[in-house]
């Protein structure tokens, strides 16, 4: 019979279908320690990552995500690797003293280049210039982009970002901004995060912002944004608190020590949601509240996605589906359509697309498609009118506070709400609006 031989090397994927070459195994990265050096004028990087991290195996060798950028050296800790490989995606560390399975461990990775965003199925995502200043989009892979790391969900770790850049701008990153001075022209931003945060959540913004704090209750939160747009942004987001004061009834306390609101000053397609953060183009704001619905998704996502995120990508309803149900909440409640009002219409609208795909699956090409989101809110919907609203929105909150800085899954979610709620018609809710193709009655 022929031995098994126990590998030491860590996996070079996560093993998620959907992202094949995506996130690393053998290790969790516990804290990222970020500083980077960046000049705007030219687009320069230069930049040190220390990682923490915990073994989960006996290493010999693991890898990093890292893409488009320059290492210039690599330890781990203190010493230098026998073997350091970097291709296109990924940096491969051979260890001379191996890392024992359940030991800490320290990575130092000093490296340089002119940031991009990474080509993916998604189109390019990580950084991103704008016409002046930055702007950092990692969902679902782009992470790599400015740092090495292991770019997968299911590893939240916590982080210090330092950013350097030229004192004119200002920077806006993720968590609570723990020092910033500045010396020669240049100024140095410090943010803290202090919670688990997944990788495609990072983000660094640098532009030309104002900054206006709205309120410090019911958590502290402000808006960046370019002068040109003062007005349209001020009426546009004169809603927030109410908004966030309405969604911490419904879910749960906001989950974070803060949020922002950032408003580029170029057009972007679409918002972007970001741990504390969301990202906004100037084409978003018109001064008429013609986006209330998109504010209302990106703040939705600081519970579900941000907070609460997906182990595995193809679970992307529990965020999309979740968000896209706060939008039809806030909508009522501002006295617009009523949620059952809005649940029949876009049920209406799914009725006249092709029925080919299961939202609980949707496979990567699908990943960010439209009935993922509308079918997600849909079997909401249906489990709320079943439960009715104490019912439902009860165990909303208790769901989100159970899985805090966590992870969730579909078998976790109906698992949940079932033994919350004492309700057996949970699973078939789900089975029936998420894991088949075809479309239920409302």
């Amino acid at each position: 019979m022929a031995q098994t031989v126990q590998t030491t090397f860590g996996s070079a994927s996560a093993g998620d279908p959907y992202i094949p070459t995506g996130g690393n195994g053998g290790y969790l990265a516990e804290h990222y320690d970020l500083s980077l050096d960046y000049r705007v004028a030219t687009n320069r990087l230069n930049a040190t990552a220390t990682i923490t991290a915990r073994a989960l195996m006996r290493l010999d060798r693991f890898s990093l995500d890292f893409a488009g950028l320059s290492m210039e050296k690599v330890t781990v800790n203190g010493a230098r690797p026998s073997k350091v490989t970097h291709n296109a995606r990924k940096l491969v560390i051979s260890l001379g003293i191996p890392v024992e399975a359940g030991a800490t461990f320290k990575v130092v990775v000093r490296y340089r280049g002119a940031p991009h965003p990474v080509h993916s199925a998604w189109g390019d995502v990580g950084w991103e210039e704008l016409d002046d200043g930055v702007l950092v989009s990692g969902q679902p892979c782009g992470a790599a982009s400015w740092f090495p790391c292991n770019d997968h969900p299911s590893n939240k770790a916590s982080y210090r970002i330092t950013i350097a850049c030229e004192s004119g701008y200002t920077v806006v990153s993720n968590g609570v901004l723990s020092n910033r001075s500045s010396r020669s022209g240049r100024t140095s931003w410090t943010f803290d995060v202090r919670e688990p945060m997944a990788t495609y959540l990072a983000t660094v913004l640098i532009g030309r912002y104002r900054r206006r704090d709205l309120a410090a209750v019911p958590v502290a939160h402000s808006l960046y944004f370019p002068a040109r747009l003062a007005t349209r942004v001020g009426t546009d987001f004169a809603r927030l608190t109410e908004m966030i004061t309405f969604f911490a009834d419904r879910f749960g306390p906001y989950p974070f020590p803060s949020y922002s609101v950032v408003v580029t000053d170029d057009e972007l397609e679409i918002p972007l949601e970001a741990h504390g953060l969301a990202v906004f183009g100037s084409n978003h704001v018109d001064g008429n509240h013609g986006e209330d619905r998109l504010i209302a998704h990106e703040l939705a996502h600081q519970w579900y996605g941000n907070s609460l995120t997906v182990a595995r990508w193809q679970d992307i309803w529990l965020q999309e589906g979740f968000a896209c149900y706060a939008e039809w909440l806030w909508e009522e409640q501002r006295g617009g359509r009523t949620v059952d009002q809005l649940a029949a219409l876009h049920r209406g609208k799914i009725q006249a697309l092709p029925r080919d795909i299961v939202v609980g699956d949707p496979g990567p090409h699908d990943l960010f498609d439209d009935r993922v989101y509308k079918r997600g809110a849909l079997a909401l919907h249906a489990i709320r009118r079943s439960l009715g609203d104490e019912a439902f929105f009860a165990a909303l909150r208790a769901y989100t506070a159970a899985r805090r800085h966590g992870h969730v899954s579909t078998d976790d979610f109906v698992q949940f709400f079932a033994e919350h709620t004492g309700s057996r018609a949970i699973g078939g809710f789900v089975a029936r609006w998420v894991q088949q193709s075809a479309l239920p009655s409302l």
